[in-house]
C-alpha cells in the first residue's frame, strides 16, 4: 500500500470539507477520485500534498506518517501534484519551469551556486539532462524556449504535469488535468497519463469530472459527496452503484 489516509477532516469555519475520509491507493495503479462540485476533492489533495494541515485525522507514505507536513518536504518523500488552475511562472520559458520542478532533487545551496562549485557542476549537468527528458517526454521538446503565455491550454497542462513528474514522485496528484480541453486535447492527456503508469511506473490519483475519461481510464474510483466517501470500486460497479448515479453520474450517462 502506498498511501493511507485514516479518518481525515477537514473543518472551514465549523463546515466539514472533508468529513472523516479513510482511503488507501495501492502502489502501481491508477486511481480516480470524483464527485460533485463541492464535495471536497481538491480539499481532499490539498490535505495529502500538505497544503492543508487537517483538522484531525492521519496520512501515511509507505507506512511513514506525514500528516501536516510542509509542502515541500511530502514532495520530497515522493508525492508530486499538478492544480486545477495551472500554476506556472509565466515570464520564464518551459524549460525554465521545468528546471525550477527539479530543484528539490538538486543538493548545491547559495554558496555553492555562487562559487559555481564542482557540485553546481554537477547539479547543472543533472538538471540539464532531466529537463531534456521531461520535455520529450510530455512532447514538449520543440517548445523548449518558449515563454509560457505562447503555449496553448492543453501544453500548459503537460508542462504542469511536466513539472510534477521531473522530481521523480512516487506517486502523482492530478487535479483536473483535462478540465476546459476540446476531446482532441483531452484524448492526448489521457494517453499521457497511461503513459506515466506504464512507462515510469508512477502511481496515479487523480480528479476528474469527465466520466466517460475516467471509466476508461481508472482502475479504482472513489466517490466522495459533501466530504464522505460514499463508494469505492471498479469503473463496472461504480457506474451501476444507485447512490452514485443519484449523486453524481446522472440517468444520462447510465443510459
Amino acid at each position: 500500500m502506498l498511501l493511507q489516509v485514516k479518518n481525515l477532516s477537514k473543518h472551514f469555519a465549523g463546515l466539514a470539507a472533508v468529513d472523516d475520509v479513510s482511503l488507501q491507493v495501492r502502489e502501481g495503479e491508477i486511481l480516480a477520485i470524483v464527485g460533485p462540485n463541492g464535495a471536497g476533492k481538491s480539499v481532499l489533495f490539498g490535505l495529502i500534498s500538505g497544503l492543508l494541515r487537517p483538522t484531525s485525522g492521519q496520512i501515511y507514505l509507505q507506512g511513514e506518517e506525514i500528516t501536516g507536513l510542509k509542502p515541500h518536504l511530502i514532495a520530497r518523500k515522493g508525492i508530486g501534484r499538478t492544480f486545477q488552475t495551472t500554476a506556472l511562472f509565466d515570464q520564464l520559458r518551459v524549460l525554465d519551469n521545468l528546471a525550477i520542478g527539479y530543484r528539490l532533487c538538486t543538493s548545491g545551496g547559495f554558496w555553492s551556486t555562487l562559487s559555481h562549485s564542482h557540485r553546481w557542476e554537477e547539479d547543472k549537468n543533472r538538471t540539464t539532462a532531466k529537463v531534456m527528458e521531461a520535455l520529450h517526454f510530455v512532447g514538449l521538446a520543440e517548445k523548449a524556449f518558449h515563454f509560457v503565455p505562447t503555449l496553448s491550454q492543453a501544453e500548459q497542462k503537460r508542462l504542469s504535469i511536466g513539472i510534477a513528474l521531473i522530481s521523480q514522485p512516487k506517486m502523482i496528484l492530478l487535479d483536473e488535468p483535462t478540465s476546459a480541453l476540446i476531446l482532441e486535447d483531452t484524448e492526448q492527456i489521457t494517453d499521457l497519463i497511461k503513459k506515466i503508469y506504464r512507462v515510469r511506473g508512477i502511481t496515479v490519483c487523480l480528479i476528474e469530472h469527465k466520466m466517460r475519461m475516467v471509466m476508461d481510464l481508472a482502475q479504482r474510483i472513489i466517490v466522495l459527496n459533501f466530504g464522505r466517501v460514499i463508494a469505492e470500486g471498479t469503473p463496472e460497479e461504480i457506474s451501476k452503484n444507485p447512490e452514485v448515479i443519484e449523486a453524481y453520474l446522472g440517468g444520462e450517462y447510465v443510459a
